[in-house]
C-alpha cells in the first residue's frame, strides 16, 4: 500500500516488500550523508517529536534526519516542557501538536499510546516507543543492519538474548524477522526474562523458527548475529524482581572465544554493563554501526511517510 501517509505503529504493518523498499531509499540517504549534500526534500515541513519518555538516539536522529532533509523539528522533551504539566487532557496537547505540525513522532511508556495519538491526530504519527509494547523504527534499523552486513537476513542464525520479557525492541524485532526467512532464532534468557505469551503466539503462529535456551555458550558458535539488550529497570514493576536479574548475563571476549569469525553483535542502545568494554574493541561488535545508520533510516522513512520520495 505504500508509505506516503502512513502511520507507523507497528513493524507487522509492512510487508517484506515494503522495507526492501525502505532499505533501498535509506541506501541513498545515508551516501546524501556522507558526501554532506543538503537535501531540501522537507523544505517547509514540520516534524513534531512528542518524547514524553526519555531518549537519546532515537529522538536525536529523528531531529537530525529532519534537519538533513531540510524540515523543521519541534522538541517536547518531557511532559513538563508542555501544558500536560498544567493538567491539559492528552488528547488537546495532540490536536495542537497536530495542527503546530506535518507529521508526530512519539514516545510514552504507556502500551498502546501511539494508537491513541494516531486515532486523534489528522497527520501522520510515528511512534518512537511505547511501553514494552513495540519500537518498529528501531527494528527497521535492526533489520537494515543486518541487510547492510551480511547483504541478506534470510539464512542467518540469530541470538536474541536480554531482557526478552519487557524489552519492546526484541518484540518489534521477532515481529519484523517474520518477515523474512532466517534459519533460526534462539532466544536465550533466565525463565523469568523469556519472552511474553502474546509474542510467543504471533511469532509462531507466522512461523518464525525458534528455539528458547538459557546458555549463550551453548550456541554462541552457530550464531551469525547476536542481538543484546539491557535489563528494562525502568519497566520493572517490583523493584525486587529486577534485583534478581540485573546481572542475569554480561557479555565478555572470554565468552566470545567459540564465536565464529563473521558473528556480529547488535545492541539498540544505551547498553549499561550487559557488554564488556573490551568488546567494543573486537570485530564483533556492530552496534555502534547499526546506530549510526538509524539517521539515513530515518531520513528515508520521513521522506516515505510525508510523500515527498520520488
Amino acid at each position: 500500500m505504500g508509505f506516503a501517509g502512513r502511520d507507523v505503529l507497528s513493524i507487522l504493518d509492512f510487508s517484506r516488500e515494503d522495507l526492501e523498499e525502505l532499505f533501498s531509499v535509506a541506501d541513498y540517504m545515508e551516501k546524501a550523508v556522507k558526501e554532506k549534500r543538503k537535501l531540501k526534500l522537507l523544505e517547509g515541513y514540520i516534524v513534531a517529536l512528542a518524547f514524553l519518555e526519555p531518549s537519546t538516539r532515537t529522538m536525536y536522529s529523528f531531529q537530525s534526519a529532519t534537519h538533513r532533509l531540510g524540515g523543521y523539528a519541534l522538541v517536547f522533551s518531557s511532559r513538563e516542557a508542555t501544558s500536560l504539566a498544567k493538567g491539559e487532557n492528552y488528547a488537546d496537547t495532540i490536536r495542537m501538536l497536530d495542527s503546530y505540525s506535518d507529521l508526530i513522532v512519539i514516545r510514552s511508556r504507556y502500551e498502546g499510546a501511539a494508537k491513541y495519538v494516531a486515532d486523534i491526530a489528522e497527520n501522520p504519527v510515528i511512534n518512537g516507543g511505547d511501553g514494552k509494547h513495540e519500537h518498529p523504527t528501531q527494528t527497521m534499523i535492526d533489520l537494515y543492519t543486518m541487510k547492510r552486513l551480511f547483504g541478506d537476513i534470510d539464512g542467518l542464525t540469530i541470538g536474541v538474548l536480554g531482557d526478552l520479557k519487557y524489552a519492546r525492541t526484541i518484540a518489534s524485532l521477532l515481529y519484523g524477522l517474520t518477515r523474512y526467512k532466517p534459519k533460526k532464532v534462539y532466544l536465550i534468557s533466565p525463565s523469568i526474562l523469556r519472552i511474553r505469551e502474546e509474542v510467543r503466539d504471533t511469532i509462531t503462529r507466522l512461523g518464525l523458527p525458534i528455539e528458547e535456551v538459557s546458555s549463550l555458550r551453548d550456541i554462541i558458535g552457530e550464531l551469525d548475529v547476536l542481538y543484546v539488550t539491557r535489563i528494562q529497570k525502568e519497566r520493572y514493576p517490583d523493584p525486587m524482581e529486577y534485583e534478581r536479574v540485573k546481572h542475569a548475563f554480561k557479555i565478555t571476549p572470554e565468552v566470545l572465544k567459540d564465536a565464529r569469525p563473521e558473528l556480529k553483535i547488535l545492541h539498540p542502545l544505551p547498553k549499561i554493563d550487559e557488554i564488556d568494554l573490551r568488546v567494543d574493541n573486537l570485530p564483533y561488535a556492530a552496534y555502534f554501526y547499526q546506530a549510526r545508520l538509524g539517521v539515513p533510516l530515518r531520513m528515508a522513512l520521513l521522506a516515505l511517510v510525508l510523500g515527498v520520495w520520488r
